[in-house]
């Protein structure tokens, strides 16, 4: 018997992604997979609770099966605020299921993302390009915009697709003029992708690759140290697409089961079908209907504000399944374009700030306003990590206060506690293991010691010297560990490499 048991299942999933797919009335952009698991020695007496949970509402079951589907889409049009009793007992139900004992991870993929890395699958970041944040923009400007000519274009000639992208840009830039105070930022970044677009490769396939599901899962396996486990996937059929590319990956122990009579299997698809219904309601309500709505902000309704105590308590749960237990780096993966994940995530923090519901409906009214301000400033957080490639690299959660990197120094979650390197008064000699940067976009740089491993902030005007290390280090080049001379001459610090 293996020492982890984990199940998998997925939703919105696309075998092939073609015109038709997308643009078909149903068509949602992220791919969403879910893992569920748990040791074998605890297994038994989860399941048992599972079994009487689905007990309680067999006569919800479709086809002998409790499946995610028996809550509709509109169901969710504001979130838990629309969800009338019955649905959220059930959902109350089912996430109290989840505890300490149980391992989560999930997904959340862009299938636009997929066509557009097709396109640069031979362009690589460089000091002077940052690939990722190219096809991020891309890939953000189609979801959003939804440009008919592009969308049709996309599965065809792909020097046609370049002159339909390069119009789509220079007519978006010309649009977002009429508001340069609020659309400056995505002028210059589309500016930018203009002159990039001189040529492309070929796509070589728009097959859904399911590799990119499993990349994130073997990630949290080696965080969490966990090497003896088997991985059952919901049988799909003849094809065996999924659970052949658990296998490319590298995963150990990957079977087919059929969720009729496998519980963990049903766990995974109501969570997963739970997470995509989220996602798609919360996308919907920040999405401009209108294309030329764009130049202006977009508020989430009030209603989505207007919840009883049940639904606050179904936030609570949900994000502490989502975000808090068992954290993990790679608890939640996703490809450069995140933003509908993000999102999700910043609501289930942003309800979860409030401790009581009377807090947040003191001021119902500007709720949609902060959270907005919430939102932007957790996006302007992931553009600074996504432009800083090689973070400290957090792997040991050891408390709320700090992780420890892979070099074993402690990250403080709170800059302001992370030690100054000082080094005003006389030039220090250090040997340094590796250089990287906070959440915060302040370079860090960890150094070993005389009896200790330690992590350090670098004063501001090194930040240029940071980020130029870690452009080398994304091209292949890592400078560390290296002897480093930190000195302060007229009122400037340096950093020498010896």
């Amino acid at each position: 018997m293996k020492e982890y048991n984990f199940y998998y299942d997925e939703s919105e999933h696309s075998r092939r992604i073609n015109h038709n797919t997308i643009t078909a009335d149903n068509y949602y952009d992220s791919f969403v997979s879910v893992i569920v698991g748990w040791r074998s020695e605890d297994e038994s007496d989860l399941l048992r609770r599972y079994a009487e949970f689905e007990e309680k509402y067999k006569h919800r079951k479709s086809k002998g099966e409790l499946k995610s589907t028996t809550i509709k889409q509109k169901q969710l049009k504001y979130g838990f605020a629309s969800l009338n009793e019955d649905n959220i007992n059930l959902l109350g139900d089912y996430l109290s299921l989840f505890d300490e004992k149980t391992l989560i991870y999930y997904s959340i993929i862009s299938k636009v993302e997929f066509i557009i890395s097709q396109l640069f699958v031979d362009y690589k970041n460089s000091l002077f390009v940052d690939m990722d944040a190219m096809k991020y923009s891309i890939a953000k400007a189609l979801v959003l915009y939804q440009p008919k000519e592009v969308m049709e274009g996309l599965y065809e000639n792909t020097e046609q697709l370049v002159v339909l992208l390069k119009n789509f840009f220079r007519d978006q830039i010309n649009k977002n003029k009429a508001n340069k105070s609020l659309k400056r930022k995505e002028i210059e970044s589309f500016t930018e992708i203009l002159e990039l677009l001189n040529e492309v490769s070929l796509i070589r396939t728009i097959n859904w690759n399911y590799d990119i599901s499993f990349i994130g899962f073997k990630k949290y396996l080696s965080e969490k140290d966990i090497g003896d486990y088997s991985l059952t996937i919901d049988k799909e059929g003849e094809g065996e697409n999924t659970a052949k590319a658990a296998e490319r990956i590298g995963l150990l122990a990957v079977s087919e089961g059929d969720s009729i009579i496998t519980e963990g299997l049903r766990m995974a698809d109501m969570l997963a079908g739970l997470i995509s219904k989220l996602l798609k309601a919360l996308h919907s309500a920040l999405h401009f209907s209108l294309p030329d709505e764009n130049v202006h902000k977009k508020i989430l309704d009030k209603e989505w504000f207007m919840i009883n105590e049940q639904q606050f308590s179904l936030y609570k749960k949900l994000y502490n399944i989502l975000v808090e237990p068992n954290n993990a780096q790679y608890k939640a993966f996703s490809g450069v374009y995140a933003d509908d994940m993000n999102a999700l995530i910043t609501y289930l923090k942003f309800m979860n700030r409030f401790e009581k519901l009377k807090h947040m409906k003191f001021d119902i009214e500007m709720q949609g306003e902060y959270f907005n301000t919430y939102a932007c400033e957790s996006l302007l957080n992931y553009y600074e990590r996504m432009r800083n490639k090689v973070p400290i690299e957090p792997i040991i959660d050891t408390s709320k206060e700090y992780v420890l990197n892979k070099r074993g120094a402690k990250v403080y979650n709170d800059i302001n506690n992370q030690p100054k390197l000082e080094f005003e008064k006389s030039s220090i000699l250090c040997n340094v293991l590796s250089v990287g940067f906070s959440r915060e976009g302040i370079p860090l740089v960890t150094i070993e010691e005389e009896k200790d491993i330690r992590c350090y902030r670098l004063p501001h005007d090194l930040v240029e010297w940071a980020v130029t290390l870690v452009g080398f280090a994304n091209m292949g080049e890592n400078m560390f560990p290296s002897k480093v001379r930190f000195s302060h001459r007229k009122g400037d610090s340096y950093a020498d490499i010896l």
